[in-house]
């Protein structure tokens, strides 16, 4: 009797740690998102790029963990970790101009605002840099009085200014206007990159175009897309061009 109560125990033991690794094992798995092979050290030979995450184990379309896998031609392998997010892809552009293709890679969040993450990154001569990518353009912008509102983009100093009276109801409702003047200054809602994106240039170099969302109070209250054009020279990021364009309602 003994004996067999043994051999029960030992065999609800292997069943249990069998299900704890099980367990571990789908709290840890990882979905590839997508694979491409190119030369991207320069050498000649073809690497391999896997992008992968790690799903969040009550939501599968959400990615806890995002990273790329990079197997060179001499044998090395770098993990590059990116941001958690929604969904993640890259591709394979020469940013830098140096004659090799980088790994450019988005991450979507799941925010309202719809920002995007983007990472940028060189394994020339079998170096890993970090070449990032350019911060969104800095601005300055506020309602003004008579349902009107204004940007400034401070890197060329241009002021871009927006008639809202077509939302001037909506905005009497929420108390930001009495009679046509503010109840207080408010600063306009400035978001990140919604898009960034390579582009090719008249001369046939690659540049990143990025498109910022700026909402008045809130992101369903867009008041203007403002679009720059980015270049990268000596190492660093040049802005090459800005529109701002008003949002069609």
């Amino acid at each position: 009797m003994k004996k067999e109560l043994l051999l029960a125990f030992i065999s609800f033991l292997l069943l249990s740690m069998t299900t704890v690794v099980y367990a571990v094992e789908e709290k840890n798995k990882t979905i590839t998102i997508s694979e491409q092979k190119a030369d991207i050290t320069g050498d000649g030979k073809l690497e391999t790029i896997l992008l992968s995450g790690a799903p969040y184990e009550d939501d599968e379309n959400f990615l806890k963990e995002i990273f790329i896998d990079i197997e060179v031609s001499n044998g090395k392998n770098y993990t590059v970790p990116l941001e958690s997010g929604a969904k993640a892809s890259f591709q394979l552009v020469d940013m830098n101009n140096d004659g090799v293709k980088d790994v450019f890679a988005t991450v979507q969040t799941s925010g309202s605002g719809g920002i995007v993450l983007s990472f940028l990154h060189s394994l020339k001569g079998f170096v890993h840099t970090d070449l990032t990518v350019p911060e969104p353009v800095e601005m300055e912008s506020r309602f003004l009085n008579d349902f009107q509102a204004e940007i400034k983009i401070k890197e060329t100093g241009k002021t871009y200014h927006f008639d809202l009276k077509d939302r001037r109801l909506y905005y009497k409702k929420l108390g930001l206007y009495y009679k046509g003047k503010l109840n207080e200054p408010t600063e306009l809602m400035v978001n990140s990159y919604s898009s960034l994106k390579p582009v090719e240039l008249a001369d046939g170099k690659l540049c990143l175009k990025g498109v910022q969302q700026v909402a008045g109070i809130a992101n369903a209250d867009t008041i203007a897309f403002v679009e720059s054009t980015w270049g990268y020279l000596n190492g660093k990021w040049k802005l090459v061009q800005v529109e701002v364009k008003k949002a069609e309602n």
